[in-house]
């Protein structure tokens, strides 16, 4: 079983619990491309067998989420979660579709972003939470993230909140966001809900959550997408059976395409796998 499940995960479980969770039902090795914090909900592509070896290709997907940002409030850790440290005034004449819009807009495209203390980024060996939850200050380096479209949603001037969709790049910290947007409106503001749409190709719509799965786990190989999909745009290699053998034990062969990687098959057509070129060499990558 070899391949990659779209699980939507639901609110109150952690990337980790979802792995585990799946590892318990399908006994296979499982792998996830990316954290999704507990409290965010939506889509978790899982990386089942082999399939975890295909992570470094899918590590750098861009993102989409529907984010419900709360003005007026700040906690500690920029989300619900946190413990409340400021309140502030929100201007209600602020808060109309045009100029939300607008303000909105302001965050397209290439910026920097302060990444925010609760969060796994590494400073010296030790995540950004775990200086936090000490009280330890520490100095956090802006990082360049992208926007590449962020629409408005609705609005409550009665609930000062705000819902938008926000299609990002990676490194994008969504609480971080959140935070530069409420100061936009001359106020403080957190995340109170988060939710993944989104994960380069993989989308919502074909999902399915970890208790659908184990009541229909009969039919789990419907919700695989295999590996030779996943790639499915990459240009093909067939090889004879003698340079598939040189290529399956290791050995570089020579293949005149143009560097990058490539689907390998054999002469049944049958698809063996991926194979990289540098400099007009072929060798194995991910052998399923």
């Amino acid at each position: 079983m070899n391949g990659i499940i779209i699980i939507n995960k639901t609110k109150g479980y952690t990337s980790h619990d979802i792995v585990n969770k799946l590892k318990k039902i399908l006994n296979e090795k499982i792998g996830h491309t990316g954290t999704l914090d507990p409290m965010a909900e939506g889509v978790l592509p899982i990386l089942v067998g082999k399939a975890t070896l295909i992570s470094k290709y899918l590590i750098n997907h861009n993102k989409k989420y529907i984010v419900k940002l709360q003005l007026g409030i700040k906690t500690d850790t920029a989300d619900s979660e946190g413990n409340i440290i400021d309140k502030k005034e929100v201007n209600e004449n602020l808060l109309n579709q045009e100029n939300i819009t607008k303000i909105l807009k302001q965050f397209l495209g290439k910026q920097e972003q302060i990444p925010p203390i609760y969060s796994a980024i590494k400073i010296n060996g030790k995540k950004l939470y775990e200086y936090a939850r000490k009280g330890q200050k520490v100095e956090l380096k802006p990082r360049q993230i992208e926007i590449y479209d962020i629409n408005l949603i609705r609005y409550s001037k009665e609930k000062k909140q705000i819902e938008f969709e926000v299609f990002c790049g990676k490194g994008t910290y969504i609480r971080s966001l959140c935070e530069d947007i409420a100061s936009k409106f001359e106020t403080v503001g957190y995340m109170e809900k988060l939710k993944r749409t989104q994960v380069g190709e993989f989308k919502i719509e074909n999902s399915i959550t970890v208790n659908e799965l184990e009541s229909n786990i009969s039919n789990i190989q419907n919700e695989i997408i295999s590996i030779e999909k996943i790639f499915s745009e990459l240009n093909k290699i067939e090889l004879d059976n003698k340079r598939l053998q040189h290529f399956l034990n290791g050995v570089r062969i020579t293949e005149n395409c143009e560097n990058g990687i490539y689907r390998i098959y054999n002469i049944n057509k049958q698809f063996i796998g991926l194979g990289i070129i540098e400099n007009n060499l072929l060798k194995r990558d991910v052998i399923i």
